[in-house]
């Protein structure tokens, strides 16, 4: 099968199914939000209301992963404009965001590229040939209880303040986002008081431990792919190297499928409302392996990369000797 071939009759935007998404996004956005804080008071309403706000703020961020990749949208000005709106509500300075994202693209399953991956992974050797304080602040790191809230709060509310490569991509663009986003919340201030200023913070911070649970998962599971140069095999990195979650229709829908990750590092031109339809329709002699949630969850629990055994494996449960690498 070609498989290059199969997944571009996929990659054709269409403007109607593209404002449907990000225009109905928004307007959950914004329904779940004003319920939260009207409804302050009544936990029931709180809550789901809360939730559902949480999962549509993921939403816009992936919608704007998508016009990253001008995928989203039917022309690139479209997409750009669509991209720059919703970064305050993203917490991610579009260019810079889109530019980083790129080059994740690039160096996907390449362990001398390592800097361009979202959640950084050592290699089982470089664990035994580790010093204490670099295996402590690794363990805190990878532990999930510290990853997923201390990774929300660093990665939305300070890194996208000045994010990496910011004055390679455009510093006064960063500048200009972190401006609309004191407005944003001086609006919100205005309109709702202290009480919706921090409805909001909870249940964006919700969003953002969910955000970071989805990108830990998108490339951190057993047999996940690393390798290096000239071995590295650039299909494999992208359909081996990245994940495939089985959470549900609902679930994907909530999430724009950004759960297809396989798929869309094959082809990110594959927009998000058709990247379902590629994945469940792939011809028998490509079946990729779906990861349910309790593998998901299970998935915590590896941290290092084992290049003999070539997966991703626990931390040893005693020190290795010197260059024989083994996991526990």
């Amino acid at each position: 099968m070609d498989l290059r071939a199969y997944t571009r009759q996929y990659a054709k935007q269409d403007n109607r199914l593209a404002s449907l998404s990000y225009f109905g996004t928004f307007a959950v956005y914004f329904t779940t939000l004003a319920l939260a804080i009207a409804h302050v008071d009544r936990w029931y309403v709180l809550l789901p209301a809360g939730v559902v706000f949480a999962f549509a703020a993921v939403r816009l961020y992936v919608l704007q992963h998508d016009c990253g990749h001008h995928s989203l949208f039917e022309t690139r000005a479209q997409n750009e404009l669509a991209g720059h709106v919703l970064s305050p509500f993203t917490f991610a300075p579009f260019e810079v965001m889109k530019q980083n994202h790129n080059l994740h693209h690039g160096g996907i399953g390449n362990l001398e590229h390592r800097e361009t991956g979202e959640i950084h992974t050592m290699t089982l050797r470089e664990w035994n040939a580790a010093g204490f304080w670099t295996r402590l602040h690794y363990r805190l790191y990878r532990n999930p209880f510290v990853l997923i809230p201390a990774g929300a709060l660093f990665t939305y509310f300070i890194r996208y303040r000045w994010p990496k490569n910011t004055m390679r991509f455009g510093w006064k663009g960063v500048v200009a986002h972190n401006l609309s986003i004191v407005a944003l919340l001086a609006g919100l201030w205005w309109i709702a008081g202290p009480t919706g200023l921090w409805v909001w913070l909870i249940f964006s911070f919700l969003g953002g431990m969910l955000g970071v649970f989805l990108v830990y998962l998108q490339h951190n599971f057993e047999d996940t792919y690393w390798d290096r140069r000239p071995d590295l095999d650039p299909q494999l990195a992208a359909l081996q190297g990245s994940s495939a979650l089985d959470f549900g229709w609902w679930f994907d829908l909530a999430v724009a499928c950004i759960t297809l990750h396989d798929i869309h590092h094959f082809n990110a031109r594959i927009p998000s409302y058709r990247l379902r339809a590629c994945h469940y329709n792939l011809p028998p002699d490509y079946a990729p392996r779906r990861i349910k949630f309790p593998e998901a969850v299970a998935a915590l629990n590896l941290k290092l990369w084992d290049e003999e055994a070539k997966r991703l494996v626990p931390f040893p449960k005693t020190r290795a000797p010197q260059g024989q690498p083994q996991a526990g």
